[in-house]
């Protein structure tokens, strides 16, 4: 609860909403970089071996899980929590399509 005093005035903002607009268009913008990186890196990869790109992707997220998991309860990183995850996977889906292609 925020109170601002002004003379023999107090003003009591109680505004505990969320800004959804603001979080998804963050959470879009992360998904988007992070699946961009995703398949730029994991092609490279590829090339290298197939095995080399799926060990180092499960090391990566491995270790992000757990920063990830904590932040998913704060108010401002949740976004970037949901935008990481989507860009993982959509990531990983179209690494497959193109690999598979």
């Amino acid at each position: 609860m925020n109170e601002v005093q002004l003379a023999n005035l107090t003003i009591v903002s109680d505004d505990h909403s969320t800004p959804w607009g603001t979080g998804l268009t963050v959470a879009a913008f992360v998904a988007a970089v992070t699946a961009g990186a995703i398949v730029v890196l994991s092609t490279g990869m590829t090339r290298v071996h197939p095995l080399v790109s799926v060990g180092l992707n499960v090391i990566a997220v491995g270790g992000l899980a757990p920063t990830l998991w904590d932040w998913r309860k704060r108010p401002v990183r949740r976004w970037f929590v949901l935008g990481a995850g989507v860009g993982v996977a959509v990531g990983w889906i179209a690494m497959l399509a193109v690999s598979l292609r």
